[in-house]
């Protein structure tokens, strides 16, 4: 199964949501040759993880070489793995001909439950970097969230600077986090405790013991079931987009949706508006499938310009208008699903719905990159409403501030 995807000059490297412990052909990060984004080429594997960890989450630092691959334990059911590993954080050499065949500089393992990350390149300071990294772990006093400088990870330096326990205020686990452009705010996705913000001014301005403190007052906080699994800034803008993430096929419709979000007074965050695909309305529901084990819920996202590009599960790649009136949809990409696969995702595709678009969507040089997690990678190009603003563009993801 595949997973996250990252996305360099040359090529992509993208993840796998298995161990290798049931003898698959390709567990580790695949390494794809993008010479020709009409035709790209697996040309290369890094080695997997041990077992009982999976490679789901991949970020590339273009302009230090660095490739860096969080390891996730498997557990639950939405994998296809031996058993509960613990996570850790690769980091790869991918310099020259590097790029092709990265080499492992650092390995470092998590004294958390990591579950996904923001990478924020400091605009001001180049050559400083900071992994932003939820860890999906309820409870009282539990680490929701660690920050790791990595400026110095191509010599095998990495460091948390700073951890946040803040989710006994808002009750629940944190998600995800997306992080403002200058690194002055950061944005929970947090499941139970809603949408709200974060001070990480003291991380921006490389503060030594740096606080991270709650903004948004908990009863303040935006709040909807089961909560959002993603929260990222509009670029230039005062507003935040938020995608769910719901599983589970009949008993879960309408299942998740986008929101978007006005944070111009943090402490008061204001819903602007929501957008939904024809299978998200209750009226839709008596027609879905009986089966258990399919979505068609809103995952991940990313903006450039005024169009939000998001992975819609079952629905395919979703982009719409993301303005001060709200947001409106403008186009749909759904892939034609592979007739055969080696595996079949328990919770996603082994329904009747074979169509799971899950990655970030990553604009690269104007192209459209996004991984469906059974059928592939997808190489796109926009025509809609604001297809200039996405083709004039040489990089923007959602999980991170990188723009070059």
């Amino acid at each position: 199964m595949n997973a996250g995807v990252a996305v360099g000059p040359r090529y992509a490297y993208i993840g796998n949501r298995t161990d290798g412990s049931a003898g698959h052909q390709h567990p580790g990060v695949l390494v794809v040759d993008l010479l020709d984004p009409a035709k790209p080429r697996v040309v290369g594997e890094i080695a997997p993880p041990s077992n009982g960890t999976s490679s789901r989450e991949l970020r590339i630092w273009t302009e230090h070489d660095l490739l860096v691959v969080l390891n996730l334990p498997c557990g639950g059911s939405t994998h296809d793995c031996s058993g509960p590993g613990r996570s850790s954080l690769r980091f790869y050499d991918v310099r020259g001909g590097r790029a092709r065949a990265p080499r492992l500089i650092k390995e470092f393992s998590t004294a958390s439950a990591a579950h996904e990350m923001f990478l924020w390149v400091d605009p001001s300071r180049p050559g400083r970097a900071l992994l932003y990294i939820s860890t999906d772990t309820p409870g009282d006093g539990a680490i929701g969230l660690f920050v790791l400088d990595m400026s110095r990870a191509r010599s095998g330096a990495v460091a948390v600077v700073a951890e946040w326990t803040g989710n006994r205020q808002l009750g629940g686990q944190l998600h995800s986090v997306g992080v403002s452009a200058d690194g002055n705010r950061i944005y929970l996705a947090h499941l139970g405790g809603g949408f709200a913000v974060l001070d990480s001014s003291d991380l921006a301005r490389g503060t030594p013991n740096p606080d991270v403190e709650l903004i948004t007052p908990p009863e303040a906080a935006l709040r909807w079931s089961p909560g959002p699994h993603s929260a990222i800034e509009v670029p230039g803008t005062s507003r935040v987009l938020t995608t769910d993430e719901v599983y589970g096929g009949a008993g879960s419709c309408p299942w998740g949706w986008m929101r978007l979000i006005d944070v111009t007074e943090p402490r008061r965050p204001r819903l602007l508006g929501e957008l939904r695909t024809e299978r998200n309305h209750v009226q839709s529901c008596s027609r879905a499938p009986a089966s258990s084990a399919y979505s068609f819920s809103s995952h991940n996202p990313t903006v450039v310009g005024g169009v939000a590009l998001v992975s819609w599960h079952g629905a395919g790649l979703v982009a719409a208008a993301v303005d001060e009136e709200g947001l409106e949809t403008l186009a749909t990409f759904s892939p034609e699903p592979l007739a055969r696969v080696a595996t079949e995702d328990p919770r996603l595709t082994s329904g009747p719905v074979k169509v799971a678009m899950w990655s970030t969507p990553i604009v690269s040089n104007g192209l459209i990159y996004v991984v469906d997690l059974r059928n592939g990678l997808f190489v796109l190009r926009y025509e809609g409403s604001g297809a200039d603003a996405i083709a004039r563009t040489v990089f923007r993801e959602g999980n991170s501030n990188r723009t070059g």
